[in-house]
């Protein structure tokens, strides 16, 4: 969760962290990239992936100008071969925010909620300390991360939290979630203090996205992960996604190792709606949730509206990270997910007709950037290809 909000509130790490020599090296084609070249470019930066310190297996799912391509490479345990598959589920951590965003994207369509409603209108009893100088926190001040709820609640998780790579961080973590639900977070937040104008400044609250989880568990009468479930078999064929798992589920689920600790560490303890960080899921689930954002129907346009732009380069949509300018890239979506043993990007490059996934089970301090070198190159080489003049300018 940590290393999610360090992501994107450094996200100055997309615009110039330097590749590695090693991953680049684009040919130069006038046209499209075949299949089996594309194949073997994901092969190699794969390959190359894993043999970053630390970094021992990683899964990638691309879906480019209509076409799907998965790959898995290394071995999930450390020192013992087996390479994960399209069966292996996944913690996506904070990418689970960008499919609550989808959901509350539908229900603003269906104008179940608006996003200038006052969250109050579906809390229980009175939350005075939810506004500032009068000025309430709003569904759209949720969904763009400038509510100025914190991170995370119990508070306390923050202080585990400002120190990520630290060994007693999942222990920590799970000591603190163990017998945490709705009821306690909702007492917590009785006694939040909002410092500063709600829809003014960006600061990563998975607060807020449990929030908006409760919020459309009132609209919708239903419980957050069947209509999660529910929505995704309907709009994507997805079946295979979920946020708790039952006892034949939880053999697939990944093993992961957190920071430098060479033995697999916990999943993630369970927040009190999961919709900020719980969410588990296979490659070709991914794949199908890639291919519903490409084909960018009224949901997904509306679930990519801006709600918060904070430079000319940098805004928020419904839990989207929204670039702008990049001259390789063009204007993109993309959502980083980390959990302390799992860290994942979601890219859609419009650009490109281009959706990327990548996934590896081991999260530290230096995961988010090997994986953004990792896709970078594979954009630079299908930019090369598409755009051979273009070859060698990534900005």
């Amino acid at each position: 969760m940590q290393a999610t909000s360090m992501a994107f509130r450094n996200r100055w790490c997309f615009y110039f962290f330097v590749l590695s020599a090693a991953l680049l090296g684009a040919s130069c084609k006038g046209e499209p990239a075949p299949a089996k070249d594309l194949e073997a470019d994901i092969e190699e930066v794969a390959a190359t992936l894993i043999e970053q310190p630390l970094l021992h297996s990683t899964s990638i799912a691309v879906v480019y100008r209509g076409k799907e391509f998965t790959h898995h490479r290394g071995d999930m345990v450390a020192g013992t071969a087996g390479v994960p598959s399209d069966a292996t589920l996944y913690e996506i951590g904070s990418l689970s925010k960008t499919l609550a965003g989808t959901l509350a994207a539908n229900a603003v369509l269906e104008r179940r909620i608006g996003l200038d409603d006052d969250i109050r209108k579906y809390l229980q009893g009175d939350y005075p300390n939810l506004q500032y100088h009068g000025e309430p926190i709003r569904i759209r001040h949720l969904l763009s991360h400038t509510s100025g709820l914190p991170n995370m609640l119990p508070e306390r998780a923050n202080t585990v939290l400002a120190d990520f790579t630290d060994r007693r961080t999942p222990a920590e973590l799970n000591a603190i979630y163990a017998s945490y639900g709705k009821g306690e977070f909702f007492k917590d937040l009785h006694t939040v203090e909002i410092g500063r104008t709600p829809g003014k400044e960006y600061a990563y609250s998975s607060t807020g996205t449990e929030l908006v989880a409760h919020v459309l568990e009132m609209v919708y009468k239903s419980d957050y992960e069947s209509l999660l479930r529910g929505f995704l078999r309907d709009s994507m064929a997805m079946t295979d996604t979920r946020i708790r798992l039952g006892d034949a589920d939880a053999t697939r689920l990944a093993v992961g190792y957190h920071s430098d600790n060479p033995l697999p560490t916990t999943a993630m303890p369970q927040l009190p709606w999961g919709a900020s960080g719980n969410v588990k899921a296979t490659v070709p689930e991914m794949v199908k949730y890639l291919r519903f954002q490409l084909a960018n129907g009224p949901v997904v346009e509306e679930s990519h509206r801006t709600l918060a732009n904070f430079d000319r380069e940098f805004g928020i949509g419904y839990f989207w990270n929204i670039v702008s300018g990049d001259r390789l890239k063009g204007r993109y979506y993309a959502h980083h997910g980390g959990v302390p043993r799992s860290q994942c990007y979601v890219y859609i490059i419009p650009k490109y007709d281009l959706g990327i996934f990548i996934i590896t089970n081991q999260s530290g301090d230096h995961t988010a950037r090997a994986m953004e070198a990792a896709v970078d190159t594979l954009v630079e080489r299908i930019a090369a290809l598409e755009h051979p003049a273009d070859q060698g300018h990534s900005r």
